[in-house]
């Protein structure tokens, strides 16, 4: 099977501070399910909105009904529609954020940039009020030797300690890299067994799915590893990306898990249509 990364995924689609925070607003449901957590969507699909009119896309978001967002870093992804937040400070880029009605604590950030100066986007981090910090993968080779992993694993714990020592979790979502297989073993699972419980938590992409890698099977197996997930809803039929609540995925049964997992916030991650779509659903899922 053909490995789909998160922003393939993208463009084949058709085109206790949160809870705080999403009170503010009041033209939003007091409550959000499932699990009590605010809707949150992740920037990256509507990257050329943001590039264009930052605070109009997040008066847009807010009024789709999500309540929160994660960000990707303006120098990581200076090329890909962040790059013009680089002219704000962290402290009016959060300004901008609660202003609009939004909380953001999350943000990706490029491996690269974090092992070029990690000690300057740890503190753009504490001033735009971050306290997540992920990469979308640890940037290993397409075919991994066990020593690969171990190196990438080993740098990553690093990065994981110096930023839990300024009050930050490092996250690692699972990307390229990460689906990857070693010995027949995957690269995902080894890096559970590699990677520090005190300083990495990690972030699930839940269409990954097509790749057979389940989220709450994760969730279960891996219990309090988690601290978040891109959510996108999937069609085994079609094998493509539909809104949450339609398709083939079992939403109560992936946030049950997700409790078990650690999930403390999720980010809804796909073509603004579909994210928006997607709302409403998530509104009304009860999960126990």
């Amino acid at each position: 099977m053909p490995r789909i990364s998160r922003r393939e995924f993208i463009r084949t689609a058709a085109s206790t501070t949160l809870l705080s925070a999403a009170a503010t607003s009041g033209a939003r449901l007091l409550r959000a399910d499932p699990l009590g957590l605010p809707i949150g969507c992740q920037t990256w699909p509507v990257r050329a909105m943001i590039a264009t009119d930052f605070r109009g896309t997040l008066k847009e978001l807010a009024a789709a009904g999500f309540q929160t967002i994660e960000l990707c870093s303006p120098v990581g992804y200076a090329d890909s529609g962040f790059g013009g937040l680089g002219k704000f400070k962290g402290s009016e880029l959060r300004s901008m954020v609660q202003d609009a009605g939004l909380a953001c604590v999350s943000s990706h950030f490029s491996i690269t940039e974090l092992r070029k100066n990690q000690d300057d986007r740890i503190a753009w981090a504490k001033d735009a009020g971050l306290t997540q910090m992920l990469v979308p993968s640890l940037d290993g080779p397409k075919n991994p030797t066990m020593d690969d992993v171990k190196r990438a694993a080993e740098e990553y714990n690093r990065m994981g300690e110096r930023a839990a020592a300024a009050g930050i979790v490092q996250g690692l979502h699972n990307e390229d890299f990460e689906l990857t297989r070693v010995d027949g073993k995957r690269t995902y699972d080894l890096l559970f067994q590699l990677l520090d419980p005190r300083y990495v938590k990690f972030q699930f992409q839940v269409s990954t799915i097509s790749e057979g890698y389940d989220a709450a099977e994760y969730f279960t197996q891996y219990p309090g590893r988690f601290i978040s997930m891109h959510v996108q809803g999937w069609s085994a039929t079609t094998r493509q990306i539909v809104p949450v609540g339609q398709g083939t995925l079992d939403w109560k049964r992936i946030f049950s898990a997700a409790k078990i997992g650690g999930i403390r916030n999720y980010f809804v991650e796909m073509d603004l249509p579909l994210m928006k779509a997607s709302v409403p659903y998530l509104h009304q899922l009860q999960v126990a």
